[in-house]
């Protein structure tokens, strides 16, 4: 019962959130290193060192565990084998604890992609990803960097419906160009 009434208002309050900005695209990708689970193996995952690998698709989620962040994972995890095809890993950042991203990546990410802990909100703050009303937490934000560590693509959405496909479809039209 408690766990509900914490998603109640937590969906509540992240729903009515105003839009963000984010960073433009072209910008610069700000660096990072955290720590990061897949399929409940800690790591450090060092932004620059995966672009050495091919395009990055970073994206922000309020908290593990909640109805929206499930289905975004359930949605990334489903796409990893085509973001893998196209050259591009994906990482999710919360300000979630290692030990709870550990759980989530296991059931919700389903060993498939990696989610890393921010939580001194620094990887968030350097994105422009922090929630307008709850700076506890991140926005709903979805980036496609380039190699080059260059912004790609950006998209801020509360909904966690539309975020793979937006970030398939920009990551298949940047490779196009390539």
């Amino acid at each position: 019962m408690k766990r509900t009434a914490t998603w109640l208002l937590l969906s509540g309050l992240l729903a009515a959130a105003p839009v963000h900005a984010a960073l433009d695209v072209g910008a610069p990708a700000p660096d990072f290193s955290v720590q990061a689970s897949l399929g409940g193996n800690v790591f450090t995952f060092k932004l620059n060192e995966a672009l050495k690998q091919g395009p990055v698709v970073l994206y922000f989620f309020p908290a593990a565990f909640t109805q929206g962040c499930t289905i975004e994972a359930h949605n990334f995890a489903e796409a990893t084998d085509e973001y893998k095809s196209l050259g591009a890993t994906v990482i999710g950042v919360s300000t979630d604890d290692i030990d709870t991203l550990n759980k989530f990546s296991v059931s919700e990410c389903r060993n498939k992609f990696a989610v890393a802990a921010d939580g001194d909100g620094k990887v968030m703050k350097a994105y422009d990803a922090v929630h307008d009303k709850r700076p506890e937490y991140a926005q709903r934000i979805s980036y496609v960097i380039s190699p080059q560590g260059k912004i790609v693509y950006e998209f801020t959405d509360m909904s966690p419906e539309s975020h793979v496909a937006n970030t398939m479809r920009a990551l298949r039209e940047w490779k196009a160009r390539q």
